[in-house]
């Protein structure tokens, strides 16, 4: 089994002024003049991990970190309610990743994400592929209304309890109708507990998801500071209510814009909350990314898929700059 690479500190970080008061947070680590690379966080609003950084050989890689507009340590902070979310939308974080590229003097970079940050990573390509050298995504969604349906309500075929308590959290005119855009105005509530019941209850079903997978691990979503846990849900809503400000299938329909990009797609054929189908239907237009199914992994991975990572990104980094 591949290891990851040893931890591995930042030489270099900040505070990015992107414009209208936001900052966003970033950090390099590895080598100065190595091959860059930019990983792109889930969530949306999770902030962006650092062990991420491991994924990377420190010798071979420029490696790029950042939080989105909102979450980890950018400012303003989306947990306070006075922080308003009209300039976090997909167009301000594309923009907001061109600006950091400028900004660190980089020509063109690999790509690394999953689960949300997949849906960032293409659209950001599909509109910049000449600043694209490769992509690496393990966990392919793009955020379409079905994939959003499907993890809000579908899944809850599988898991009827939970789901139930997730909806009858709600007001009772609310359960019949739009779950996500629900909790996106309670996520908006001026009252302070109806705020943070609705970041718990939307977690608590977020968590009965992975747990329910094969090597899903209890309490995933949950196990942030209440900052974190708010910011986290009144992003993830706002973005989901919107349908991440993209057209049905756009993605898909421009992915004819990655071609002569090298890309890997690695996705757990057990993947409760976000189904192999998006990934496979994606590859068949994208000639030039390979496929990898890993049978025995969920949304949150699994030995097999770290290898799968780690020989991606190691082999890319053997192309060079």
């Amino acid at each position: 089994m591949d290891r990851p690479y040893p931890p591995v500190e930042p030489y270099e970080e900040g505070l990015l002024d992107v414009g209208g008061g936001q900052q966003i947070y970033w950090e390099t680590s590895g080598n100065p003049e190595g091959k860059p690379a930019l990983c792109v966080h889930g969530g949306p609003g999770n902030g962006g991990h650092r062990w991420a950084r491991r994924n990377f050989d420190p010798e071979v890689y420029r490696t790029v970190l950042f939080d989105q507009r909102g979450c980890g340590e950018s400012l303003p902070h989306a947990s306070d309610p006075a922080v308003g979310l009209g300039e976090n939308t997909t167009e301000h974080l594309i923009a907001d990743m061109e600006r950091l590229r400028e900004h660190l003097g980089i020509e063109r970079w690999l790509l690394f994400g999953g689960s949300w940050g997949s849906t960032l990573i293409l659209a950001y390509a599909e509109r910049h592929p000449e600043r694209v050298s490769e992509i690496v995504i393990a966990g392919v969604t793009m955020t379409r209304p079905e994939e959003t349906d499907w993890l809000y309500r579908g899944v809850g075929r599988l898991l009827p309890g939970p789901w139930e308590a997730f909806r009858d959290a709600l007001p009772e005119a609310d359960r019949d109708g739009n779950l996500v855009a629900a909790y996106d105005r309670l996520m908006n509530d001026p009252d302070e507990a109806v705020r943070a019941k609705a970041a718990r209850d939307w977690c608590t079903w977020e968590d009965a998801v992975i747990a329910h997978e094969v090597l899903g691990a209890p309490g995933a979503y949950s196990d942030k500071t209440d900052d974190g846990l708010l910011a986290f849900t009144r992003i993830c809503a706002h973005y989901f209510a919107h349908d991440a400000w993209l057209d049905d299938g756009q993605l898909l329909g421009d992915a004819h814009r990655l071609a002569g990009i090298p890309g890997v797609l690695i996705h757990g054929r057990l993947d409760l909350g976000s189904p192999l189908k998006s990934a496979w239907e994606l590859a068949k237009v994208w000639p030039d990314a390979e496929l990898k199914v890993i049978d025995d992994s969920g949304h949150t991975g699994s030995p097999a898929m770290q290898d799968a990572v780690l020989a991606a990104i190691a082999r890319f980094g053997r192309n060079g700059r």
